[in-house]
Protein backbone atom coordinates (compact mmCIF):
# COMPACT_ATOMS: atom_id res chain seq x y z
CA UNK A 1 0.00 0.00 0.00
CA UNK A 2 2.67 1.97 -0.26
CA UNK A 3 6.78 2.73 -1.72
CA UNK A 4 8.58 1.29 1.33
CA UNK A 5 10.79 -1.82 0.23
CA UNK A 6 8.50 -4.43 1.63
CA UNK A 7 11.39 -7.50 2.04
CA UNK A 8 12.32 -8.03 5.76
CA UNK A 9 15.78 -6.58 5.55
CA UNK A 10 17.09 -9.75 7.89
CA UNK A 11 16.82 -13.07 7.84
CA UNK A 12 15.00 -15.34 10.87
CA UNK A 13 18.42 -15.57 12.57
CA UNK A 14 19.73 -13.02 12.11
CA UNK A 15 16.62 -10.83 13.55
CA UNK A 16 16.13 -13.76 16.37
CA UNK A 17 19.73 -12.84 17.52
CA UNK A 18 18.85 -9.14 17.71
CA UNK A 19 15.60 -9.66 19.62
CA UNK A 20 17.65 -11.97 21.89
CA UNK A 21 20.30 -9.25 22.51
CA UNK A 22 17.48 -6.13 23.05
CA UNK A 23 16.71 -8.76 25.50
CA UNK A 24 19.88 -8.84 27.54
CA UNK A 25 20.59 -5.25 27.15
CA UNK A 26 16.60 -4.40 28.58
CA UNK A 27 16.54 -6.74 31.59
CA UNK A 28 19.81 -7.27 32.27
CA UNK A 29 20.33 -3.79 34.17
CA UNK A 30 17.07 -3.82 36.21
CA UNK A 31 18.25 -5.09 39.78
CA UNK A 32 21.30 -2.28 39.20
CA UNK A 33 19.98 0.79 40.63
CA UNK A 34 18.14 1.36 43.68
CA UNK A 35 14.37 2.69 43.89
CA UNK A 36 13.76 5.88 43.40
CA UNK A 37 11.01 8.20 45.50
CA UNK A 38 8.32 8.69 45.05
CA UNK A 39 6.81 6.11 42.10
CA UNK A 40 8.72 3.31 42.45
CA UNK A 41 9.14 3.21 46.09
CA UNK A 42 5.32 3.39 46.63
CA UNK A 43 4.18 0.75 44.30
CA UNK A 44 6.91 -1.43 45.61
CA UNK A 45 5.71 -0.87 48.51
CA UNK A 46 2.16 -1.31 48.27
CA UNK A 47 2.98 -4.97 46.37
CA UNK A 48 4.72 -5.91 49.27
CA UNK A 49 1.86 -5.05 51.59
CA UNK A 50 -0.59 -6.72 49.35
CA UNK A 51 1.61 -10.26 49.33
CA UNK A 52 2.18 -9.53 53.14
CA UNK A 53 -1.51 -9.09 54.06
CA UNK A 54 -3.07 -11.63 51.83
CA UNK A 55 -6.01 -8.91 50.92
CA UNK A 56 -5.89 -8.31 46.66
CA UNK A 57 -8.47 -6.27 46.90
CA UNK A 58 -8.50 -3.10 48.73
CA UNK A 59 -4.38 -1.85 48.10
CA UNK A 60 -2.26 0.09 50.78
CA UNK A 61 0.64 2.01 51.21
CA UNK A 62 2.04 2.26 54.40
CA UNK A 63 -0.97 0.67 56.03
CA UNK A 64 -3.27 3.42 54.96
CA UNK A 65 -6.36 2.91 52.22
CA UNK A 66 -4.84 3.80 48.60
CA UNK A 67 -7.47 4.19 45.81
CA UNK A 68 -6.01 7.03 43.64
CA UNK A 69 -5.27 3.86 40.99
CA UNK A 70 -6.39 0.60 39.83
CA UNK A 71 -4.84 -2.68 41.61
CA UNK A 72 -3.40 -4.46 38.19
CA UNK A 73 0.25 -3.34 38.35
CA UNK A 74 0.07 -3.78 42.08
CA UNK A 75 -1.47 -7.26 41.50
CA UNK A 76 1.38 -8.27 39.15
CA UNK A 77 4.23 -7.03 41.37
CA UNK A 78 2.69 -8.83 44.06
CA UNK A 79 2.83 -12.09 41.72
CA UNK A 80 6.67 -11.07 40.58
CA UNK A 81 7.70 -10.70 44.91
CA UNK A 82 5.92 -14.52 45.31
CA UNK A 83 7.80 -15.96 42.70
CA UNK A 84 11.41 -13.95 42.71
CA UNK A 85 10.73 -12.81 46.39
CA UNK A 86 11.34 -8.85 46.91
CA UNK A 87 14.27 -6.73 45.24
CA UNK A 88 14.65 -4.03 42.96
CA UNK A 89 14.76 -5.88 39.79
CA UNK A 90 11.42 -7.91 41.01
CA UNK A 91 9.95 -4.94 41.49
CA UNK A 92 11.18 -3.59 37.86
CA UNK A 93 9.88 -6.84 36.04
CA UNK A 94 6.54 -5.85 35.16
CA UNK A 95 7.14 -2.44 33.80
CA UNK A 96 9.99 -4.21 31.92
CA UNK A 97 8.19 -6.70 30.28
CA UNK A 98 5.35 -4.53 29.07
CA UNK A 99 7.99 -2.32 27.63
CA UNK A 100 9.72 -5.05 26.31
CA UNK A 101 6.36 -6.60 24.62
CA UNK A 102 5.41 -3.31 23.40
CA UNK A 103 8.64 -2.94 20.91
CA UNK A 104 7.50 -6.48 19.26
CA UNK A 105 4.43 -5.77 19.16
CA UNK A 106 4.82 -2.49 17.29
CA UNK A 107 6.82 -4.64 15.14
CA UNK A 108 4.70 -7.50 14.70
CA UNK A 109 2.05 -4.68 13.93
CA UNK A 110 4.13 -2.58 11.35
CA UNK A 111 4.66 -6.05 9.57
CA UNK A 112 1.42 -7.32 9.30
CA UNK A 113 -0.50 -3.89 8.21
CA UNK A 114 2.17 -2.51 6.39
CA UNK A 115 4.99 -4.71 5.34
CA UNK A 116 8.13 -6.34 7.03
CA UNK A 117 10.64 -3.64 6.46
CA UNK A 118 8.40 -0.93 8.04
CA UNK A 119 7.72 -3.61 10.91
CA UNK A 120 11.39 -3.84 11.82
CA UNK A 121 12.48 -0.25 11.54
CA UNK A 122 9.34 0.54 14.10
CA UNK A 123 10.48 -1.58 16.42
CA UNK A 124 13.89 -0.53 15.70
CA UNK A 125 12.86 3.15 16.43
CA UNK A 126 10.79 2.42 19.56
CA UNK A 127 13.36 0.33 21.73
CA UNK A 128 16.45 2.97 20.92
CA UNK A 129 14.27 5.98 22.11
CA UNK A 130 15.58 6.83 24.77
CA UNK A 131 11.57 7.60 26.12
CA UNK A 132 10.52 4.27 25.80
CA UNK A 133 13.90 2.88 26.89
CA UNK A 134 13.86 5.09 30.58
CA UNK A 135 9.94 4.49 31.12
CA UNK A 136 10.45 1.17 30.52
CA UNK A 137 12.88 0.28 33.35
CA UNK A 138 11.44 2.64 35.91
CA UNK A 139 8.76 0.93 38.33
CA UNK A 140 5.57 3.70 37.57
CA UNK A 141 1.87 3.15 35.95
CA UNK A 142 2.73 4.56 32.64
CA UNK A 143 4.76 2.36 31.16
CA UNK A 144 1.95 -0.25 31.74
CA UNK A 145 -0.79 1.33 30.57
CA UNK A 146 1.17 2.40 28.02
CA UNK A 147 1.59 -1.08 26.81
CA UNK A 148 -2.08 -1.67 26.99
CA UNK A 149 -3.14 1.25 25.29
CA UNK A 150 -0.80 0.11 22.75
CA UNK A 151 -2.45 -2.97 22.77
CA UNK A 152 -5.80 -1.90 22.30
CA UNK A 153 -4.42 0.52 19.30
CA UNK A 154 -2.54 -2.33 18.14
CA UNK A 155 -5.27 -4.72 17.78
CA UNK A 156 -7.33 -2.67 15.84
CA UNK A 157 -5.40 -1.79 12.94
CA UNK A 158 -4.83 -5.92 13.18
CA UNK A 159 -8.72 -6.29 13.18
CA UNK A 160 -9.02 -3.90 9.98
CA UNK A 161 -6.88 -5.03 7.58
CA UNK A 162 -8.58 -5.75 4.21
CA UNK A 163 -9.59 -9.12 3.72
CA UNK A 164 -9.47 -10.68 6.67
CA UNK A 165 -11.87 -12.99 7.46
CA UNK A 166 -14.47 -11.95 9.96
CA UNK A 167 -13.70 -14.63 12.72
CA UNK A 168 -9.97 -13.03 12.61
CA UNK A 169 -11.59 -9.31 12.83
CA UNK A 170 -13.94 -10.73 15.51
CA UNK A 171 -10.73 -12.05 17.33
CA UNK A 172 -8.81 -9.20 17.61
CA UNK A 173 -11.68 -6.64 18.04
CA UNK A 174 -12.44 -8.77 21.01
CA UNK A 175 -8.58 -8.22 22.03
CA UNK A 176 -8.48 -4.19 21.60
CA UNK A 177 -11.70 -4.46 24.04
CA UNK A 178 -9.99 -6.53 26.45
CA UNK A 179 -6.72 -4.30 26.14
CA UNK A 180 -8.84 -1.11 26.72
CA UNK A 181 -10.28 -2.80 30.05
CA UNK A 182 -6.37 -3.37 31.07
CA UNK A 183 -5.67 -0.08 30.98
CA UNK A 184 -8.92 0.82 32.63
CA UNK A 185 -7.13 -1.40 35.40
CA UNK A 186 -4.11 0.02 34.84
CA UNK A 187 -4.64 3.84 35.55
CA UNK A 188 -8.34 4.52 34.85
CA UNK A 189 -10.94 5.93 33.05
CA UNK A 190 -8.14 7.22 31.12
CA UNK A 191 -7.70 4.32 29.63
CA UNK A 192 -10.88 4.06 28.06
CA UNK A 193 -11.67 7.74 27.33
CA UNK A 194 -8.49 8.40 25.11
CA UNK A 195 -9.09 5.30 23.08
CA UNK A 196 -12.50 6.44 22.55
CA UNK A 197 -11.96 9.61 21.76
CA UNK A 198 -9.61 8.75 19.08
CA UNK A 199 -12.08 6.79 16.95
CA UNK A 200 -14.62 9.27 17.05
CA UNK A 201 -12.01 11.96 16.09
CA UNK A 202 -10.23 9.60 13.42
CA UNK A 203 -14.16 9.17 12.07
CA UNK A 204 -14.89 12.93 11.59
CA UNK A 205 -11.71 13.25 9.95
CA UNK A 206 -11.07 10.49 7.75
CA UNK A 207 -15.31 10.36 7.50
CA UNK A 208 -14.56 6.14 7.83
CA UNK A 209 -18.25 5.52 8.92
CA UNK A 210 -18.12 1.72 8.29
CA UNK A 211 -15.79 1.34 10.28
CA UNK A 212 -18.49 1.21 13.80
CA UNK A 213 -19.56 -1.60 12.23
CA UNK A 214 -16.60 -3.74 12.23
CA UNK A 215 -15.88 -3.04 15.92
CA UNK A 216 -17.94 -5.47 17.44
CA UNK A 217 -19.58 -3.04 20.18
CA UNK A 218 -22.02 -5.54 21.79
CA UNK A 219 -19.76 -8.44 22.30
CA UNK A 220 -16.89 -6.19 22.68
CA UNK A 221 -18.17 -3.98 25.64
CA UNK A 222 -19.03 -8.37 27.36
CA UNK A 223 -15.82 -8.55 26.95
CA UNK A 224 -14.69 -4.93 28.59
CA UNK A 225 -16.99 -5.32 31.29
CA UNK A 226 -15.80 -8.76 32.30
CA UNK A 227 -12.86 -7.72 33.02
CA UNK A 228 -13.17 -4.64 34.63
CA UNK A 229 -16.50 -4.63 36.61
CA UNK A 230 -15.26 -7.41 39.65
CA UNK A 231 -12.56 -5.55 41.09
CA UNK A 232 -14.57 -2.42 40.79
CA UNK A 233 -17.41 -4.39 42.88
CA UNK A 234 -16.13 -5.88 45.36
CA UNK A 235 -13.93 -2.79 46.00
CA UNK A 236 -16.94 -0.45 46.59
CA UNK A 237 -18.53 -3.22 48.77
CA UNK A 238 -15.68 -3.07 51.11
CA UNK A 239 -14.88 0.04 50.63
CA UNK A 240 -18.40 2.77 50.19
CA UNK A 241 -16.12 5.43 50.16
CA UNK A 242 -14.24 4.35 46.90
CA UNK A 243 -16.51 4.91 44.19
CA UNK A 244 -16.24 9.65 45.46
CA UNK A 245 -12.75 9.51 45.64
CA UNK A 246 -11.44 7.46 42.52
CA UNK A 247 -13.90 8.74 40.07
CA UNK A 248 -14.70 12.15 41.31
CA UNK A 249 -11.21 13.16 42.70
CA UNK A 250 -8.94 11.20 40.93
CA UNK A 251 -10.03 10.94 37.82
CA UNK A 252 -11.39 14.27 36.99
CA UNK A 253 -10.70 16.87 39.34
CA UNK A 254 -7.00 15.54 39.66
CA UNK A 255 -6.76 16.05 35.22
CA UNK A 256 -9.50 19.58 35.53
CA UNK A 257 -8.05 21.45 38.57
CA UNK A 258 -4.15 22.40 39.68
CA UNK A 259 -4.76 20.38 43.52
CA UNK A 260 -2.18 17.64 42.34
CA UNK A 261 0.27 20.67 42.25
CA UNK A 262 2.19 19.14 38.95
CA UNK A 263 1.66 22.51 37.12
CA UNK A 264 3.61 22.51 33.81
CA UNK A 265 3.36 25.39 30.85
CA UNK A 266 1.11 24.53 27.79
CA UNK A 267 4.33 23.04 26.08
CA UNK A 268 5.64 20.93 28.75
CA UNK A 269 5.06 18.14 26.36
CA UNK A 270 7.14 19.27 23.46
CA UNK A 271 10.66 18.91 25.00
CA UNK A 272 10.03 15.77 26.63
CA UNK A 273 9.35 14.24 23.18
CA UNK A 274 12.42 15.69 21.34
CA UNK A 275 14.60 14.46 23.54
CA UNK A 276 12.66 11.65 24.03
CA UNK A 277 13.10 10.96 20.28
CA UNK A 278 16.08 12.55 19.60
CA UNK A 279 17.97 10.03 17.52
CA UNK A 280 15.06 10.35 15.16
CA UNK A 281 13.85 13.65 15.48
CA UNK A 282 15.76 14.86 12.16
CA UNK A 283 13.63 12.47 10.53
CA UNK A 284 10.63 13.00 12.29
CA UNK A 285 8.91 16.34 9.50
CA UNK A 286 9.67 13.59 6.67
CA UNK A 287 8.45 10.87 8.20
CA UNK A 288 4.88 12.61 8.93
CA UNK A 289 5.16 14.28 5.35
CA UNK A 290 5.44 10.48 3.65
CA UNK A 291 2.62 8.86 6.04
CA UNK A 292 0.39 11.12 5.24
CA UNK A 293 1.05 10.56 1.42
CA UNK A 294 -0.19 7.03 1.82
CA UNK A 295 -3.01 5.72 0.73
CA UNK A 296 -6.12 4.51 2.36
CA UNK A 297 -6.78 0.41 2.52
CA UNK A 298 -8.84 -1.14 0.09
CA UNK A 299 -11.58 -1.09 2.68
CA UNK A 300 -11.83 2.93 3.46
CA UNK A 301 -9.83 2.41 6.42
CA UNK A 302 -6.95 4.79 6.72
CA UNK A 303 -4.73 3.36 9.75
CA UNK A 304 -2.07 6.41 8.96
CA UNK A 305 -4.62 8.62 9.41
CA UNK A 306 -5.32 6.80 13.07
CA UNK A 307 -1.68 6.95 13.92
CA UNK A 308 -1.71 10.61 13.35
CA UNK A 309 -4.83 11.10 15.23
CA UNK A 310 -3.80 8.85 18.28
CA UNK A 311 -0.65 11.17 18.72
CA UNK A 312 -1.99 14.62 18.30
CA UNK A 313 -5.26 13.92 20.58
CA UNK A 314 -3.28 12.56 23.44
CA UNK A 315 -0.61 15.15 23.01
CA UNK A 316 -3.26 18.06 23.19
CA UNK A 317 -5.54 16.20 25.92
CA UNK A 318 -2.48 16.36 28.45
CA UNK A 319 -1.13 19.20 27.35
CA UNK A 320 -4.50 20.59 28.43
CA UNK A 321 -4.39 18.83 32.01
CA UNK A 322 -3.74 20.66 35.09
CA UNK A 323 -1.20 17.80 36.26
CA UNK A 324 1.42 17.00 34.21
CA UNK A 325 4.19 14.37 34.46
CA UNK A 326 6.80 13.99 31.76
CA UNK A 327 5.66 10.32 31.75
CA UNK A 328 1.80 11.31 30.82
CA UNK A 329 2.79 10.89 26.69
CA UNK A 330 4.01 7.61 26.86
CA UNK A 331 1.40 6.33 25.00
CA UNK A 332 2.02 8.45 21.83
CA UNK A 333 5.29 6.75 21.92
CA UNK A 334 4.04 3.39 19.87
CA UNK A 335 2.47 5.14 17.21
CA UNK A 336 5.17 7.38 16.70
CA UNK A 337 7.23 4.99 16.21
CA UNK A 338 5.22 3.40 13.18
CA UNK A 339 4.69 6.11 11.52
CA UNK A 340 9.04 7.20 11.19
CA UNK A 341 9.27 3.06 10.83
CA UNK A 342 7.72 3.43 7.20
CA UNK A 343 9.63 6.20 6.38
CA UNK A 344 12.86 5.08 7.51
CA UNK A 345 13.61 2.19 4.64
CA UNK A 346 13.16 5.13 1.75
CA UNK A 347 16.28 6.66 3.20
CA UNK A 348 19.18 6.63 0.32
CA UNK A 349 22.74 6.36 1.30
CA UNK A 350 22.87 10.40 1.55
CA UNK A 351 20.20 11.02 3.70
CA UNK A 352 21.85 8.47 6.10
CA UNK A 353 25.18 9.72 5.80
CA UNK A 354 24.07 13.43 6.72
CA UNK A 355 22.05 12.00 9.79
CA UNK A 356 24.41 10.21 11.45
CA UNK A 357 27.17 13.15 10.76
CA UNK A 358 24.90 15.27 12.29
CA UNK A 359 24.82 12.82 14.99
CA UNK A 360 27.73 12.17 15.27
CA UNK A 361 28.39 16.37 15.82
CA UNK A 362 25.20 16.61 18.12
CA UNK A 363 27.40 13.92 20.46
CA UNK A 364 30.75 15.72 20.28
CA UNK A 365 29.07 18.89 21.54
CA UNK A 366 27.15 16.75 24.31
CA UNK A 367 30.41 15.43 25.68
CA UNK A 368 31.77 19.26 26.04
CA UNK A 369 28.46 20.28 27.56
CA UNK A 370 28.73 17.53 30.20
CA UNK A 371 31.39 19.60 31.25
CA UNK A 372 29.32 21.62 33.27
CA UNK A 373 27.76 18.61 35.57
CA UNK A 374 31.24 18.57 37.57
CA UNK A 375 30.30 22.24 38.71
CA UNK A 376 26.87 21.57 40.10
CA UNK A 377 25.89 20.38 43.29
CA UNK A 378 24.14 21.34 46.59
CA UNK A 379 23.84 20.34 50.15
CA UNK A 380 21.39 17.62 49.26
CA UNK A 381 23.21 16.60 46.40
CA UNK A 382 26.59 17.09 46.79
CA UNK A 383 29.21 18.01 43.82
CA UNK A 384 30.71 14.96 44.27
CA UNK A 385 27.98 12.90 42.75
CA UNK A 386 27.60 15.29 40.47
CA UNK A 387 31.47 14.64 39.42
CA UNK A 388 30.67 10.54 39.35
CA UNK A 389 27.78 10.87 37.56
CA UNK A 390 29.88 12.99 34.75
CA UNK A 391 31.95 9.55 34.28
CA UNK A 392 28.63 7.80 33.67
CA UNK A 393 27.37 10.44 31.29
CA UNK A 394 30.71 10.50 29.29
CA UNK A 395 30.84 6.62 29.18
CA UNK A 396 27.22 6.78 27.25
CA UNK A 397 28.13 9.65 24.99
CA UNK A 398 31.23 7.52 24.35
CA UNK A 399 29.37 4.71 23.47
CA UNK A 400 27.03 6.70 21.44
CA UNK A 401 29.89 8.07 19.64
CA UNK A 402 31.49 5.04 18.28
CA UNK A 403 28.61 3.18 17.36
CA UNK A 404 27.33 6.23 15.39
CA UNK A 405 31.21 5.84 13.64
CA UNK A 406 30.76 2.50 12.81
CA UNK A 407 27.03 3.40 11.23
CA UNK A 408 29.06 5.93 8.95
CA UNK A 409 31.73 2.81 8.04
CA UNK A 410 28.57 0.39 7.59
CA UNK A 411 26.81 3.33 5.48
CA UNK A 412 29.81 3.63 3.07
CA UNK A 413 30.79 0.55 2.78
CA UNK A 414 27.47 -1.37 1.67
CA UNK A 415 26.56 -1.78 -1.61
CA UNK A 416 23.70 -3.50 -1.24
CA UNK A 417 20.42 -0.64 -0.89
CA UNK A 418 18.47 -2.94 1.91
CA UNK A 419 21.92 -3.64 3.76
CA UNK A 420 22.62 0.15 3.40
CA UNK A 421 19.59 0.79 5.09
CA UNK A 422 20.06 -1.76 7.93
CA UNK A 423 23.43 -2.26 9.08
CA UNK A 424 23.63 1.75 9.99
CA UNK A 425 20.68 1.90 10.85
CA UNK A 426 21.16 -1.15 13.53
CA UNK A 427 24.59 -0.50 14.53
CA UNK A 428 23.25 3.94 15.18
CA UNK A 429 20.22 2.71 17.22
CA UNK A 430 22.04 0.36 19.40
CA UNK A 431 24.11 3.30 20.20
CA UNK A 432 21.03 5.11 21.45
CA UNK A 433 19.93 2.26 23.24
CA UNK A 434 23.39 1.80 25.00
CA UNK A 435 23.67 5.57 25.97
CA UNK A 436 20.26 5.91 27.83
CA UNK A 437 21.06 2.36 29.29
CA UNK A 438 24.41 3.61 30.78
CA UNK A 439 23.38 7.14 31.66
CA UNK A 440 20.22 5.81 33.34
CA UNK A 441 22.06 3.04 35.43
CA UNK A 442 24.73 5.89 36.14
CA UNK A 443 21.98 8.00 37.58
CA UNK A 444 22.25 5.19 40.74
CA UNK A 445 24.60 7.95 41.93
CA UNK A 446 22.08 9.55 43.00
CA UNK A 447 19.31 7.14 43.48
CA UNK A 448 21.27 5.52 46.23
CA UNK A 449 21.31 8.55 48.54
CA UNK A 450 17.98 9.05 48.13
CA UNK A 451 16.58 5.73 48.42
CA UNK A 452 18.29 5.37 51.90
CA UNK A 453 18.33 1.57 50.71
CA UNK A 454 22.13 1.74 52.75
CA UNK A 455 20.32 2.41 55.92
CA UNK A 456 18.28 -0.64 55.74
CA UNK A 457 20.24 -3.59 56.88
CA UNK A 458 20.64 -2.15 60.43
CA UNK A 459 17.36 -1.09 60.17
CA UNK A 460 16.26 -4.39 59.82
CA UNK A 461 18.17 -5.63 62.39
CA UNK A 462 16.95 -3.35 64.80
CA UNK A 463 13.15 -4.48 63.66
CA UNK A 464 14.15 -7.91 64.36
CA UNK A 465 15.25 -7.55 67.87
CA UNK A 466 12.07 -5.56 68.97
CA UNK A 467 8.80 -7.13 69.91
CA UNK A 468 5.90 -7.74 67.31
CA UNK A 469 3.85 -4.76 66.68
CA UNK A 470 6.53 -2.44 67.65
CA UNK A 471 5.08 1.07 66.80
CA UNK A 472 7.37 2.64 63.72
CA UNK A 473 7.10 6.64 63.00
CA UNK A 474 7.48 8.63 60.10
CA UNK A 475 7.56 12.02 61.94
CA UNK A 476 6.85 15.27 59.63
CA UNK A 477 7.17 13.25 56.11
CA UNK A 478 6.66 10.59 54.16
CA UNK A 479 9.55 8.71 52.69
CA UNK A 480 8.25 6.92 49.87
CA UNK A 481 11.21 4.45 49.78
CA UNK A 482 12.60 3.23 53.19
CA UNK A 483 9.42 1.26 54.18
CA UNK A 484 9.89 -0.88 51.66
CA UNK A 485 13.56 -1.54 52.06
CA UNK A 486 13.16 -2.16 55.65
CA UNK A 487 10.04 -4.67 54.73
CA UNK A 488 7.86 -2.19 57.22
CA UNK A 489 4.71 0.20 57.18
CA UNK A 490 4.88 3.61 58.97
CA UNK A 491 2.47 5.84 61.54
CA UNK A 492 2.62 9.12 59.76
CA UNK A 493 2.78 11.74 62.17
CA UNK A 494 1.57 15.55 61.70
CA UNK A 495 1.89 14.91 57.65
CA UNK A 496 -0.26 13.51 55.96
CA UNK A 497 0.90 13.89 52.37
CA UNK A 498 -0.74 11.92 49.64
CA UNK A 499 -2.14 9.71 52.31
CA UNK A 500 -4.61 12.04 53.45
CA UNK A 501 -7.43 10.00 52.09
CA UNK A 502 -6.52 7.05 53.79
CA UNK A 503 -5.43 9.35 56.99
CA UNK A 504 -9.36 10.50 56.77
CA UNK A 505 -10.59 7.12 57.00
CA UNK A 506 -8.94 5.33 59.26
CA UNK A 507 -7.87 8.14 61.75
CA UNK A 508 -6.58 6.34 64.39
CA UNK A 509 -4.11 5.37 62.28
CA UNK A 510 -1.81 8.28 62.62
CA UNK A 511 -0.43 10.82 65.20
CA UNK A 512 -2.39 14.69 64.29
CA UNK A 513 0.76 16.59 66.35
CA UNK A 514 4.21 16.21 66.85
CA UNK A 515 3.73 17.20 70.62
CA UNK A 516 1.52 13.78 71.02
CA UNK A 517 3.97 12.02 69.37
CA UNK A 518 6.79 13.30 71.65
CA UNK A 519 4.40 11.95 74.29
CA UNK A 520 3.77 8.14 73.37
CA UNK A 521 7.52 8.10 72.22
CA UNK A 522 8.53 9.09 75.78
CA UNK A 523 5.77 6.76 77.28
CA UNK A 524 6.74 3.64 74.78
CA UNK A 525 9.49 1.17 75.71
CA UNK A 526 9.57 0.21 72.10
CA UNK A 527 9.36 1.93 69.18
CA UNK A 528 10.94 3.05 66.13
CA UNK A 529 10.90 6.94 64.01
CA UNK A 530 12.05 8.30 60.91
CA UNK A 531 13.14 11.67 61.08
CA UNK A 532 14.70 14.38 58.71
CA UNK A 533 17.74 15.15 59.93
CA UNK A 534 17.33 18.55 60.61
CA UNK A 535 14.40 17.59 62.93
CA UNK A 536 16.36 15.19 64.34
CA UNK A 537 18.88 17.91 65.33
CA UNK A 538 16.25 19.90 67.08
CA UNK A 539 14.49 16.75 69.40
CA UNK A 540 18.35 15.74 70.42
CA UNK A 541 19.23 18.97 71.37
CA UNK A 542 15.58 18.92 73.61
CA UNK A 543 16.75 15.90 75.37
CA UNK A 544 14.34 13.45 73.64
CA UNK A 545 15.59 10.05 74.83
CA UNK A 546 16.51 8.39 71.11
CA UNK A 547 19.17 6.26 70.09
CA UNK A 548 20.27 5.80 66.32
CA UNK A 549 19.89 3.70 64.49
CA UNK A 550 21.01 4.53 60.83
CA UNK A 551 21.73 7.85 59.84
CA UNK A 552 22.55 9.23 56.09
CA UNK A 553 22.53 13.33 54.87
CA UNK A 554 18.72 13.35 54.68
CA UNK A 555 17.17 11.12 57.39
CA UNK A 556 17.40 9.68 60.69
CA UNK A 557 16.43 6.27 62.16
CA UNK A 558 15.79 6.65 65.79
CA UNK A 559 14.93 3.48 68.15
CA UNK A 560 13.36 3.78 71.59
CA UNK A 561 14.17 1.05 73.70
CA UNK A 562 14.77 0.97 77.55
CA UNK A 563 13.83 -2.60 80.02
Amino acid sequence: MNDTPSRLPLNRTALLLLVAALAVIWFVPLGWRHLLPSDEGRYAEMAREMLASGDWITPRYNDYKYFEKPPLQTWANALTFMAFGLGEWQARLYTALTGFAGILLVGFTGARVFNAATGFFAALALACAPYWNLMGHFNTLDMGLSFWMELSLCALLLAQRPGLPSRGVRGWMWVCWAAMALSVLSKGLVGLILPGAVLVLYTLAARDWALWKRLYLVSGLIVFFAIVTPWFVLVQQRNPEFFNFFFVVQQFRRYLTPEQNRPGALYYFVPVLIVGFLPWLSVAFQSFRHALRMPRQPNGFAPVTLLVVWSAFIFVFFSASHSKLISYTLPIAPALALVIGAYLPLMTRAQWQRLLSGYAVFLVVAAFGALFLGRLGDARNPNALYREFQLWVYAALAAGFVLTLVALWLNRRSRDPQTARTGPAIAFGAGWLLLATIAGTGHDVFGTVSSGAPLAPAVRSAIAALPPGTPFYSVGVLDHTIPFYVRHSMIMVQTTDELAFGISQEPQKWVPTIDEWKQRWVASHYALALLPAQRYEQLAADGLPMQVVARDARRVIVERSRP
